[in-house]
């Protein structure tokens, strides 16, 4: 959940929605050398920490209010138009009113679709947007003791080498009031948690006794999609494919 400075004045956030601002990081090497990077710093300068589920809702809830119409549904498919200038038929299941998990089956009409549903986007596959490779990215959320966790107030971590990663990086990010601990692999993602394991034991000595409050698992692209956008069909985010390939973050797209 590392979002840059400038999406916090272009999309207006609050500055309560920041969980924790980055201002040190720690580069960690392969034999646990430390370069420490943040000293150039402006005062006003820091890498901000969210949670996604926090943030989501946060921007879902002032599209409401600016008049968007909220559907908590699930896009199944959609129709293209058979005219130049005809209507889009997207088919999702409406959860709104769902009775033992499962949606009610619906349509809904539309002049343009914007595909933002992520690096595995339904939409990028009705419009053959075509594949792109991808990191698989996983973290566990723990939460250590408040002496543990003040050295994190103001620090992320970033570990490097075979043993947590063989081409990717390691991370311990602070959250509100715990850490993230994760890796990721594009080349060996079948070995993802014995990857976890090696990021696990680098940082022991700092999220000793932790506890393990939630799990997350996700694809990260490593480039855009061929296409990134047909006809009135734009492509965003993480289903076009657009993140930096040296940091993995994409929120801001």
């Amino acid at each position: 959940g590392a979002i840059p400075l400038c999406m916090v004045g272009e999309f207006d956030l609050p500055q309560e929605l920041i969980d924790r601002r980055v201002r040190k990081m720690t580069m960690i090497s392969p034999t646990n050398k430390e370069v420490q990077i943040g000293s150039t710093l402006a005062d006003d300068e820091y890498i901000g920490m969210v949670r996604r589920e926090v943030l989501d809702s946060y921007m879902r809830d002032r599209a409401g209010e600016k008049g968007a119409t909220l559907i908590n549904g699930l896009f199944m498919g959609m129709t293209l138009p058979q005219t130049k200038n005809g209507s889009y038929v997207l088919t999702y299941n409406d959860l709104g009113d769902a009775v033992s998990g499962k949606g009610t089956k619906k349509t809904l009409e539309v002049d343009v679709v914007i595909g933002a549903d992520g690096a595995n986007s339904r939409v990028a596959k009705e419009i053959e947007a075509g594949d792109y490779e991808y990191a698989i990215a996983f973290q566990e959320r723990m939460r250590i003791d408040d002496e543990k966790m003040e050295y994190y107030k103001e620090r992320a971590e970033m570990y490097v080498g075979d043993d947590v990663s063989p081409d990717f990086y390691a991370w311990v990010f602070p959250k509100y009031d715990h850490v993230a601990v994760g890796t990721g692999t594009v080349v060996d993602k079948k070995g993802i948690q014995k990857y976890q394991q090696g990021i696990r034991d680098r940082a022991e000595p700092r999220i000793r006794g932790g506890e393990i409050i939630r799990v997350e698992a996700h694809p990260i692209p490593e480039h855009p999609r061929p296409w990134r956008t047909k006809d009135r069909v734009p492509l965003v985010g993480d289903a076009a494919g657009n993140v930096p390939k040296f940091s993995g973050e994409g929120i801001y797209f």
